[in-house]
């Protein structure tokens, strides 16, 4: 059931200050004015619902344990609670649909597409679907297709993780064995599925190209993963595909920003002061201005951190670093209707401590999805 509050005493972040004022929610939405239940936040900071646009920190909920995964519902109950709880009112779910296998597989990502369905009315965070597709796996395109259809999934990123380099070198990978262990498959039947996909790329683009023509005229957002150069990225706009997603080198995140493409960073890197993988610094391309959003990736709790972060490392404003993680991945979304708390936005809003910047409630479409501590006490009250 949606709320009807009047939010008072907080420090309220609108038209890119923080504001002492009062803020009204009812209906699900912020209002102008209202005349719902007082409720004094003194002490507290209120700000924008964080949209996580890609995030698959929800993996381990699906999996405690290898081969645990057979409640995908109610993996999916829990994970949408930690979601919630680091201030996330919009989750995309970033699934793969992969020549991986296991969690990673194509009948996992049926499973997981349909559990999100089964729970989604059930849960008041917004849980959005985003599926990560291989372009190696030829024999699915049609398949894959059909998954987008039936799940009416509307963001498709496009990614290569085939180990090129080290399969042409007739090296194997050194993860390999235990890959396919994981997955229940013999390794040299798994290293000879790699060579066949590899050998086999001089037929992608061509279908690549079939692919996103038909995704483009259901109107489906496409996104682009790790782009190297700027001639990726310029392949990739060939296709209609318009987001730049983690890119690898400052140069690729140029090449996107300059052709007015949203470019899409991860939290953690800016978090842990670089990519583990070498790839560019975050925290660099946020100084030159080549960040629009910042996702999750593996871990949910980095997105709040990396905009604190952002902050005091003197990057940018806080309304500036907030919208990276806010207004910014909405936009790209095309999600109009949240992003700031401006009337005629939907109620979504995270309270902090400002002192210790922990994240105590979270309202998500005018419902509580967390609450915690003094903040719980005070509603309660």
């Amino acid at each position: 059931m949606a709320l009807n509050l009047q939010l008072t005493g907080a420090s309220i972040l609108k038209d890119a200050d923080l504001r002492m004022e009062s803020l009204f929610i009812k209906d699900g939405q912020i209002v102008e004015a209202g005349d719902g239940r007082q409720v004094d936040l003194t002490g507290f900071m209120v700000l924008p619902g964080i949209v996580d646009i890609h995030g698959d920190g929800f993996e381990k909920h699906l999996a405690p344990r290898r081969g645990a995964m057979k409640d995908v519902d109610q993996g999916l109950i829990a994970a949408e609670a930690e979601i919630a709880s680091n201030g996330i009112t919009a989750a995309t779910l970033a699934q793969f649909y992969s020549w991986e296998g296991g969690m990673r597989g194509p009948d996992f990502a049926e499973k997981v597409f349909a559990a999100k369905a089964v729970i989604e009315d059930r849960v008041a965070t917004d849980l959005r679907t985003q599926l990560r597709f291989e372009i190696c796996l030829l024999d699915h395109y049609d398949a894959v297709q059909d998954v987008i259809n039936r799940y009416a999934i509307r963001y498709v990123v496009l990614n290569d993780h085939l180990p090129h380099d080290e399969i042409a070198s007739g090296k194997r990978p050194a993860r390999l064995t235990g890959q396919a262990l994981r997955i229940g498959k013999n390794p040299d039947r798994h290293w000879n599925d790699l060579q066949a996909m590899h050998a086999a790329m001089p037929a992608v683009p061509e279908a690549l190209d079939a692919l996103c023509a038909a995704l483009r005229k259901k109107g489906i957002t496409l996104g682009s993963h790790d782009d190297g150069s700027p001639e990726d990225r310029a392949t990739w706009r060939a296709r209609g595909v318009g987001i730049a997603e983690f890119p690898e080198t400052q140069a690729a995140a140029e090449a996107a920003h300059r052709a007015g493409e949203p470019v899409i960073l991860g939290a953690p890197n800016v978090v842990r002061g670089g990519s583990h993988k070498g790839n560019a610094s975050a925290i660099e391309l946020i100084s030159m201005g080549l960040c629009d959003a910042l996702a999750s990736d593996y871990h949910y709790p980095s997105l709040k951190r990396a905009a604190f972060l952002a902050v005091d490392g003197g990057l940018c404003s806080l309304a500036e670093a907030w919208a990276m993680i806010s207004a910014g991945p909405a936009a790209i979304l095309g999600l109009t209707d949240r992003g700031s708390l401006a009337a005629g936005q939907r109620a979504d809003l995270v309270i902090i401590d400002p002192r210790t910047r922990d994240i105590c409630g979270t309202i998500a479409g005018g419902q509580v999805t967390y609450m915690k501590g003094e903040l719980a006490a005070r509603f309660i009250g």
